[in-house]
């Protein structure tokens, strides 16, 4: 067998990402949870806030997630539960549901951001130059596309009603 193969820069540079993002991970997590949100509950809200309308349709928030329609529905189950989001029908498509972001959820996401954007900070985005940065999330949105193609944001018309 060839030992040169156990050197491939593939093997090392995935090896490095994922070694990172657990990492980040890792120096983020006790942010989130003083505050009582997981990172799937963060990430969730997160991604509702930065949102036209501060709400997406399930679907395209379970692509934006990574989860299953059951797993984006347990999700918004438990942040519905604790008053963070709510569901909204769509008057175009009795088919489509949205999850929205209640003031709640706002008021809890901008509790935790500043402490959670110096961790960011420090533990990624001050690692680099600016250049180095905008590189880096070109990149990363290039390898985002490819790998998760559905993930994009999606921009259905907002429910009749909804924030």
């Amino acid at each position: 067998m060839d030992s040169d193969v156990f050197d491939d820069p593939r093997l090392t540079a995935a090896g490095l990402f994922f070694e990172a993002h657990a990492g980040l991970s890792a120096k983020l997590a006790p942010t989130l949870e003083r505050s009582g949100l997981s990172s799937l509950d963060f990430d969730a809200l997160t991604r509702l806030s930065r949102s036209p309308g501060r709400q997406l349709r399930m679907t395209d928030l379970a692509a934006q997630l990574s989860l299953s329609t059951s797993g984006v529905t347990r999700a918004v189950d438990r942040l519905q539960r604790g008053g963070l989001v709510r569901r909204a029908s769509s008057p175009d498509d009795r088919r489509s549901t949205y999850a929205v972001l209640t003031p709640e959820g706002a008021e809890r996401l901008h509790g935790v951001l500043g402490e959670h954007l110096d961790g960011i900070e420090r533990w990624f985005t001050g690692l680099f130059t600016p250049e180095q940065l905008a590189d880096l999330v070109t990149n990363l949105r290039t390898l985002r596309d490819a790998v998760h193609p559905n993930a994009a944001k999606h921009t259905a018309p907002p429910p009749a009603g909804a924030q």
